[in-house]
């Protein structure tokens, strides 16, 4: 049986506060794995799609943006329709300014009135509970805001109540956070919504801040009442790799070091890194090897031999599958010091 997935749209406007909508994946994706961590595979998860102001998924970027403009953990994030609208705080100066985003993006206020007809649980953090309320369908529901905008708010939507000091609120369908901290009691109260109190309470041990809960756990670790967390098996065998790099690989030894058989080694490896432990040996070798070509005057062969490669051909070979380019290609490319011929003064 399929893990149950909650999914959550994330339509963003060239208005929308960027850093609130990544923030909120990120405290999404906690969600999930503090959910692996205490169910497994089987675990609920969270799912999140950034759309455009028309409802059409962003396209996904790389390098840093990768995690946040691909789908979520599900392979078919892509299909039905979500259990959720988040509409993050948007960049405008004033209430007017506000006023005049929410009136660029009609298409987008009908998309949450549709999002609530539909029985989606809706988001809003901040100014974001404008574009909300104009879609109509929040008369009679309770929200926050922040103080600033309160009056004006009321002017435009008197049949939605705000309650003074409130920071947020969870009324039927709405959830309104009023300032950036509030995330995380908007994403607390949707695991809730989505997945029970049992999720909820997990999630907010983690997230929500607790100084009395960080004052105990530091006097009982200076007490020694707290062991240190178990390692696994992977990370027993990359830490001696890690404290072993220039010595010949051995993979019985390796297999010692992690205290299991080396089948075991080789299933683990394989089965959470898809690779062997030599390849991800290789890796590391190559990390150090590229540090020593961009910080030192080190020749190849000695860098060869401190990698743990007494053949500096086979050196080369290994650092150019890794690399794209021989070893004295990278450090022409990336070297931080000057050669040493350029280190003499002419005085004159």
């Amino acid at each position: 049986m399929p893990a149950p997935t909650f999914r959550i749209d994330i339509p963003l406007v060239p208005e929308s506060s960027l850093g609130t909508a990544l923030h909120f994946i990120d405290l999404l994706r906690s969600a999930n794995l503090l959910a692996r961590l205490r169910s497994g595979n089987q675990a609920p998860r969270m799912d999140w799609r950034l759309l455009d102001a028309n409802g059409q998924p962003l396209p996904a970027l790389t390098g840093p943006w990768a995690h946040y403009t691909a789908a979520g953990p599900s392979t078919d994030v892509h299909s039905g329709p979500a259990q959720a609208v988040f509409i993050a705080s948007f960049l405008a100066a004033d209430i007017p300014a506000i006023r005049q985003v929410v009136a660029r993006h009609p298409a987008l206020v009908r998309q949450v009135g549709i999002a609530v007809d539909a029985g989606q649980k809706l988001l809003t953090m901040g100014d974001g509970a404008w574009l909300a309320a104009a879609s109509g369908r929040l008369q009679g529901r309770t929200a926050s805001l922040p103080w600033f905008y309160m009056a004006g708010f009321a002017r435009d939507f008197p049949g939605i109540t705000l309650v003074p000091g409130r920071d947020w609120t969870d009324d039927g369908p709405w959830l309104s956070g009023a300032l950036p901290h509030n995330l995380v009691d908007l994403a607390i109260a949707l695991v809730r919504h989505a997945f029970g109190e049992e999720m909820a309470r997990a999630c907010a041990t983690v997230m929500a801040p607790d100084h009395q809960r960080a004052q105990a756990a530091l006097q009982a670790n200076a007490q020694q009442h707290i062991p240190a967390t178990r390692d696994s098996t992977l990370a027993r065998a990359i830490a001696w790799m890690e404290a072993h790099l220039e010595e010949p690989y051995s993979l019985e030894r390796l297999a010692q070091a992690a205290s299991v058989s080396a089948r075991t080694l080789l299933r683990h490896f394989q089965a959470e890194l898809a690779q062997s432990p030599l390849d991800y040996l290789h890796a590391l070798r190559c990390a150090r090897a590229k540090v020593m070509l961009e910080v030192t005057l080190e020749s190849v062969p000695s860098i060869a031999v401190a990698c743990g490669y007494a053949d500096p051909a086979a050196f080369r070979r290994i650092f150019v599958r890794h690399t794209g380019m021989p070893p004295a290609e990278y450090r022409k490319r990336h070297a931080l010091r000057a050669p040493r011929r350029r280190w003499r003064v002419e005085v004159g």
